[in-house]
């Protein structure tokens, strides 16, 4: 990739104290999906495994070619973990130790905004991903997620309230749903809320990582390792596939999975798309159907963390789903967007993932058959654990690190 990163390289101290710097990427000659080599090229962690069809993994790259650029709008944000638009353009996100933040075009962080309920802060716990009702303007409604402490354990819930006219705090804080059971464990927790075009809640459980819980994933009678669709009072939504089947939850949408961080809904189908880890190698993206099995832990393209196999080595089995594409090694995708702006008409319905060890928002684009046929990777040099990625109601995409940054991505 061209860039003219001058301003990074020789200024990096600037970016520091004034939270304005830009650095460019210009694009050369147009360039069409598969006429570039794969942006991997470090060598997968299971060379053994043959994928399930051609273009899974390791697709070829493709490069913009429309000038853009990346500002840093503020560094001065603690751990954000979800962020989504206001109506009127600010941005609203979640820290994760507890706290909200209005976040203006220009860079301004508000106080924290109270009410919340308590988070469990630790390990990969907290304040985690956050949504608006669709009638925000009018009812001022906010829903989010986080990890709940209790004497038994902590687990993923979610809650609701009313942002205060003077959007100092949140007004009759609520918990409408917990994905039982308990455990006593700071990991996977999911955590992303979207809505669907019928006005329900869309949201993602971990299985909570432990070999203990990881077989939950495949159990219909928990809430761990699912995508979960409920009502905003927090009841099963019409409709739901398991709403008549004993010895299963009506909440739950789809199962199998390990740890779901992103979410969104294609601009043109309407089909809900997430991503989730894998351990080492075997991050997913699937296009999620209701009722489906996604085959965590059953089948997988990745490793343990110690290098040995997960399971029986199975990465296809009858009966459960396979990713539309993954990665080895992990890039660890994490909150996910599907650009329908005007700025970049090349980007159209592109999905955009924020990676975390991967340190790059993948740029990923699908043909008309749901497949992956280009991919390439934005703001690598920036050495950021890009945690989510929204669209501002200006057509800019705006990107939340753990490092503190807040980013706006838009036309040069």
């Amino acid at each position: 990739m061209t860039k003219s990163i001058s301003l990074y390289t020789t200024a990096a101290a600037l970016v520091l104290s004034t939270c304005t710097a830009t650095f460019a990427q210009n694009g050369s000659a147009s360039t069409k999906a598969g006429n570039l080599p794969p942006v991997e090229t470090k060598a997968p962690n299971s060379p053994n495994n043959t994928p399930a069809f051609k273009g899974q993994t390791r697709v070829a790259g493709v490069k913009t070619t429309t000038p853009y650029e990346g500002k840093v709008l503020t560094e001065d944000l603690k751990s954000p973990w979800g962020i989504t638009s206001m109506p009127d353009g600010r941005l609203i996100l979640t820290e994760k130790a507890g706290t909200l933040r209005i976040v203006t075009q220009d860079g301004k962080v508000s106080e924290p905004i109270t009410g919340l309920p308590e988070v469990h802060h630790k390990g990969q716990g907290g304040l985690l991903g956050i949504t608006l009702d669709p009638n925000f303007s009018s009812n001022r409604m906010v829903y989010w997620t986080f990890s709940e402490p209790t004497d038994e354990g902590n687990l993923t819930a979610v809650a609701k309230g009313k942002l205060s006219a003077d959007e100092k705090t949140i007004e009759g804080a609520t918990v409408i749903y917990r994905a039982t059971p308990y455990y006593k464990g700071n990991l996977h927790y999911g955590g992303r809320i979207l809505f669907d075009k019928q006005g329900n809640l869309i949201i993602s459980t971990g299985e909570r990582s432990d070999l203990a819980t990881r077989p939950q994933a495949q159990s219909l009678e928990s809430g761990l390792g699912k995508v979960i669709r409920i009502t905003t009072e927090g009841k099963p939504a019409a409709g739901n596939p398991f709403m008549k089947q004993e010895e299963a939850r009506p909440e739950l949408y789809s199962y199998g999975h390990r740890n779901v961080q992103g979410l969104a809904f294609h601009p043109v189908t309407g089909d809900l798309w997430e991503n989730e880890f894998g351990p080492r190698g075997g991050d997913e993206l699937n296009r999620i159907q209701a009722g489906k099995n996604y085959g965590w832990p059953t089948i997988t393209y990745g490793i343990e963390y110690s290098g040995k196999t997960v399971g029986d080595n199975i990465q296809q089995k009858a009966g459960l789903e396979q990713p539309m594409y993954y990665w080895d090694p992990s890039v660890s995708p994490s909150g996910m967007t599907f650009y329908t702006g005007n700025q970049i008409p090349e980007w159209k319905n592109n999905l955009f993932i924020g990676t975390l060890s991967g340190m790059h928002i993948a740029r990923l684009v699908l043909d008309k058959n749901n497949r992956v046929v280009g991919e390439e990777r934005l703001l690598a040099d920036q050495s950021q654990r890009f945690r989510d990625v929204t669209q501002g109601k200006d057509g800019a995409l705006y990107a939340v690190t753990d490092q503190g940054r807040l980013y706006k991505i838009s036309k040069k």
